[in-house]
C-alpha cells in the first residue's frame, strides 16, 4: 500500500491515458462498424462481411482493456482513500469519481460482450446507446464534472471532443483492419472514401469543441504559454496539427486510388499507422492535462514570455560538473552520517523516496542537472551525426547504436545523485519516488533500443519485427516524456524545465515515427524519412545543449 501512495500521482495518469486510448479504439470500433462496415457490406461481399467481423472483435478486445484500465484506476485511489482516511472501501466507492467509473467500467464490458456475442452483425440500436452511455460517463472525469459553474454545457463539450476523438483517432486501427481485408482497390476507395466522410465530421467535432474549451479553461493567450496546462495543450495541439497533415495526404491519396486503380495502397497504410501512433501519444498527453489545473484557475505563479525567452536564451554548454559533496542532499546525507556516528547510532537518510517532500535546491544542485543535460546533448547530437553520415554512405558509421549504450550508462550514475550508485538511497528504494523510476525506465529503454539498433544495423535487416523495436520504443519514451514531472518545490521554475521538455517530446516522436515510415515505405518516400529522423534527433540533441535550469 506504501508504494501505491507514493507512486500514486504517475500510475494515475498511465491509467487515465489507457482507458482513454482503449475507449477511444472501441468506440471508433463500434462506430465504424455501424456506420461504415454495416453500411457497405452490400458493396463488398464476402470481404464485407470478414471486415465487420474483424472490427467487432477489434473494438471488442478495446472496450474489454478500457474496462480493465478503468477498474484499476478506481480501484488505486478508493483503496487509497480507505486505508488513509481510515473509512470503509464502500464508502471510498461511493464518490462520485468512483461511482462514474464503475459505470464506465460495466459499459465497457457490456460493449465488449454484445461485440463477441454478435460480431459483426450487432445491430446500431444496441450499439449506439452504450457508446453514448459511454462517452456520458467518460465526461464525468473530465475538468467540466468539477466545475462549480457552467457544468453542464461544459460536459456536453467535453463528450462532443471525445466523440470526434473515437470518430476519427479511434477509428483509425479499424482503417488499417478494414484496407488489410479489403484486397482489392475497389474496396479500397469504398472504405477510405466512406472512412474520409467520418474521419470529417470528428475534425469538425474536435475543432468546435477544442474552440469553447479553450475559452473555458485558458482564456487568454498568457495562460497558453505561462502555466502547465496552457503548455501540454500547446503540446497536444502541435501533435493535433500533424494528424491533420496525415489525414489530408492520405484524403489525397484516397482520390488519387479512385482515379487510378493500379496506385499502390502502400502510402495509405503507412500514413494511417502513424496516425495511430501520434494518436496514442495525444490521449496520454490529454491524461496528464487532466492532472494539472486549467489555466483560469491560476492567476498567480505564470510564466511571463520574458522569463521564457531569458531562460531558453543559447548559452555555452556546461561540460564541468560541481563534486558530489557539494548537493543539498548528500552534503545533508554526510551531515547526519556524522551525527549518527557521533551518537552511536543508525543514521538518518536525508531523502525519503515517496515521501511527498521536496527537498531545496542550491547552485551545486543547478549545475549538476545542467551539465548531466548538456553532455545528454553532445551524445544525441553525435548519434544524429553518424546516422546522417551512415545515410550518406560511410559504413562505418552504421555503428551510432552503441552511442545510446554511453547514454544509458552515463544517465544511470548521474540521472540521480542522492540514490545507488552514488547516493546513499538502495536501487530498489529509490523506485519509490516517480522521478527515479522514470529515469531507471528511460535508461532500460535505451538499452533495449541499442542493441537492437545495432544489430539491425550491422545485419542490414529490414524487415520482421527487429527493426521495428527502436521506432516504437523511441516513440513509447516520447511519450512518457510528456507525461514526466520534475520534484521541484518552485512551480514556475518547474514549469520553466516542463516548457523545455515538451519539445524533446515533440521532435522525439516525430523521430521515432519518420524512422518508421523509413521501414514501411517505398521508394522515394523511405529515403527521405531516413534523413528526416537523425534531423529530429540532431533537434533533441541541441535543444538539451542549450537547456538551462536558473
Amino acid at each position: 500500500m506504501e508504494l501505491l501512495v507514493d507512486l500514486f500521482g504517475y500510475l494515475s495518469i498511465v491509467l487515465h491515458g489507457a482507458t482513454l486510448a482503449g475507449q477511444a479504439i472501441a468506440l471508433g470500433g463500434a462506430l465504424f462498424l455501424v456506420l461504415l462496415a454495416q453500411p457497405k457490406a452490400w458493396l463488398l461481399g464476402a470481404t464485407g462481411a470478414r471486415i465487420s467481423d474483424g472490427v467487432a472483435r477489434l473494438a471488442g478486445w478495446a472496450a474489454l482493456a478500457m474496462a480493465a484500465a478503468e477498474a484499476a484506476s478506481v480501484a488505486l485511489p478508493a483503496l487509497l482513500l480507505a486505508d488513509t482516511l481510515q473509512m470503509s472501501l464502500m464508502d471510498a466507492l461511493g464518490a462520485q469519481f468512483a461511482l462514474a467509473g464503475m459505470a464506465r467500467t460495466v459499459l465497457g464490458l457490456v460493449l465488449a460482450a454484445l461485440l463477441f456475442g454478435m460480431g459483426g452483425r450487432a445491430p446500431w440500436w444496441l450499439v449506439l446507446p452504450v457508446v453514448l452511455g459511454v462517452l456520458a460517463t467518460a465526461t464525468l472525469s473530465t475538468h467540466a464534472a468539477a466545475r462549480l459553474e457552467g457544468s453542464l454545457p461544459l460536459l456536453a463539450v467535453s463528450g462532443i471532443h471525445q466523440f470526434g476523438a473515437a470518430l476519427w483517432i479511434g477509428g483509425i486501427p479499424a482503417f488499417l483492419l478494414a484496407l488489410r481485408r479489403a484486397q482489392v482497390p475497389g474496396a479500397m476507395v469504398v472504405v477510405g472514401e466512406r472512412f474520409s466522410t467520418l474521419s470529417i465530421i470528428g475534425v469538425a467535432c474536435l475543432l468546435g469543441s477544442a474552440g469553447a474549451l479553450w475559452w473555458a479553461y485558458i482564456g487568454d493567450v498568457h495562460g497558453m504559454y505561462g502555466t502547465a496546462y496552457g503548455v501540454m495543450v500547446s503540446a497536444k495541439s502541435a501533435m493535433f496539427g500533424a494528424l491533420l497533415l496525415l489525414g489530408l495526404g492520405n484524403f489525397r491519396l484516397i482520390r488519387r486510388l479512385r482515379r487510378d486503380r493500379g496506385q499502390s495502397p502502400t502510402r495509405l497504410l503507412r500514413f494511417a499507422e502513424v496516425e495511430l501512433g501520434v494518436g496514442i501519444a495525444i490521449f496520454f498527453a490529454a491524461s496528464s492535462i487532466t492532472s494539472v489545473p486549467p489555466a483560469v484557475d491560476l492567476r498567480d505563479d505564470r510564466v511571463t514570455m520574458q522569463e521564457i525567452i531569458e531562460r531558453n536564451w543559447p548559452q555555452w554548454p556546461r561540460l564541468e560538473s560541481p563534486d558530489h559533496a557539494e548537493l543539498t542532499q548528500p552534503a545533508l546525507q554526510a551531515k547526519l552520517d556524522a551525527e549518527a556516528r557521533e551518537a552511536g547510532r543508525k543514521p538518518q537518510l536525508a531523502f525519503n523516496p515517496g515521501s511527498g517532500i521536496l527537498p531545496p535546491r542550491n547552485a551545486a544542485d543547478i549545475a549538476w542537472s545542467e551539465y548531466n543535460h548538456h553532455w545528454a546533448g553532445i551524445f544525441v547530437v553525435a548519434i544524429a551525426l553518424l546516422a546522417l553520415l551512415h545515410r550518406a554512405g560511410l559504413g562505418i558509421a552504421g555503428h551510432w547504436p552503441l552511442v545510446f549504450l554511453g547514454l544509458a550508462g552515463f544517465l544511470f550514475f548521474r540521472s540521480d545523485p542522492e540514490a545507488w550508485p552514488l547516493g546513499a538511497v538502495s536501487l530498489m528504494d529509490s523506485l519509490r519516488d516517480v522521478e527515479v523510476l522514470q529515469h531507471r525506465l528511460i535508461v532500460l529503454l535505451l538499452v533495449v533500443f541499442a542493441l537492437f539498433e545495432w544489430r539491425v544495423r550491422i545485419t542490414r535487416q529490414s524487415s520482421g519485427w527487429q527493426p521495428k523495436v527502436f521506432p516504437i520504443l523511441t516513440a513509447v519514451a516520447a511519450t512518457a516524456l510528456l507525461t514526466h514531472s520534475h520534484a521541484i518545490a518552485n512551480v514556475r521554475e518547474q514549469l520553466l524545465i516542463e516548457i523545455t521538455h515538451t519539445p524533446l517530446a515533440l521532435a522525439g516522436l516525430a523521430g521515432a515515427w519518420a524512422r518508421w515510415l523509413e521501414l514501411r515505405l517505398d521508394p522515394p518516400g523511405n529515403r527521405i524519412a531516413g534523413w528526416v529522423w537523425p534531423l529530429c534527433f540532431l533537434l533533441v540533441g541541441v535543444v538539451l545543449l542549450v537547456y538551462r535550469e536558473a
